[in-house]
């Protein structure tokens, strides 16, 4: 048991190595850790193995970027500013990444199953579907459920008998244990107790299931205060590896409390990513011309940081136009 080691995000994107097995906290396009996506694709990863409860923005632009070869989640877009994601299904469509397809609920089992220290989860979700058509088992097509993968299954998934009551076939669905949960975090406590302030998700299942962490922090606040609401706090420093504070690092998603969701940005995005020639020219802009998260900031301009900053009352900026009835 100890508190997480400070460092920064050049550091900590350096800790992940190619072909490694991530996942990250957060919801679509809420508490996404875009700084850690941008870092990422700044070094060069590639051949990641991408396992998610589900998709959103900062997906997209990692696979944009050709940093993933394996994607297994359910769905992918960007809510209201984007229904699909193009770069997943471009992918998918075109070859070079392999996408293993599951429910919400299974993705979520299987994260269970991690966090609990379960070999798998049994569910009764998605039977009589083609969700589990044997031919759809994309990682066993590619041959690579051979037991030489340790973070991918003999199986995609397996039939059993309830042996307690007789209610009928159930599904097992294999545990989730990824190499490295990437979290954002509105607040973490100086010893890293971890605080998220609004919708939970399956942030605190995302922590425990996974073998390391790495957490970006809004804000690093005593701990003394996270012990008065105990009940919001979702994680103790000893579940936490790394930690790096860096105040905006959810944008272009919202985090909740903190900022908005930069709509624009989001929208601006979704159109680059139709084509793998406007995505390029996107990223070459926000990513690869940009040397780091202050200078991210920078670019952005403080007119666009203060127009999505939260209310501290309300929650939410009172500056954007949210439409009429």
């Amino acid at each position: 048991m100890g508190k997480p080691q400070n460092i920064t995000l050049k550091e900590a994107a350096g800790l992940i190595q190619d072909g490694q097995q991530i996942t990250f906290g957060g919801f679509t396009i809420w508490r996404r850790p875009m700084a850690f996506v941008y870092e990422l694709i700044r070094q060069g990863k590639r051949n990641l193995h991408l396992l998610e409860v589900n998709g959103g923005t900062h997906s997209e632009i990692l696979i944009g970027a050709g940093c993933v070869s394996i994607w297994e989640s359910c769905w992918s877009g960007h809510e209201l500013y984007g229904k699909l994601g193009e770069m997943v299904a471009d992918r998918h469509v075109n070859g070079g990444m392999i996408v293993e397809d599951y429910s919400h609920g299974h993705m979520v089992a299987r994260i269970l199953a991690g966090a609990y220290g379960l070999p798998f989860f049994p569910s009764a979700q998605s039977l009589g579907t083609d969700l589990l058509n044997p031919e759809f088992d994309s990682l066993g097509r590619a041959g690579l459920r051979d037991g030489s993968h340790p973070k991918i299954p003999r199986k995609k998934y397996e039939f059993a008998p309830d042996p307690f009551y007789d209610r009928g076939e159930l599904l097992l669905l294999p545990a989730a244990n990824p190499d490295w949960a990437i979290f954002y975090a509105s607040q973490v406590g100086e010893e890293g107790t971890v605080r998220v302030n609004v919708q939970t998700y399956a942030d605190s299942e995302v922590i425990k299931a996974a073998d390391k962490v790495i957490v970006l922090a809004e804000e690093i606040v005593p701990e003394s205060y996270l012990r008065l609401e105990p009940e919001k706090n979702i994680a103790a420093g000893y579940a936490i590896n790394y930690l790096i504070k860096l105040p905006w690092a959810a944008h272009p998603t919202g985090s909740q409390g903190f900022y908005d969701v930069d709509a624009d940005f989001i929208r601006t995005f979704y159109r680059a990513s139709k084509s793998q020639e406007t995505f390029d020219r996107w990223a070459d802009e926000w990513i690869f011309d940009i040397p780091d998260h202050e200078r991210y900031l920078q670019k952005l301009g403080i007119g666009r940081l203060e127009n999505i900053r939260a209310n501290p009352v309300l929650g939410y900026s009172t500056r954007q136009k949210r439409g009429t009835r």
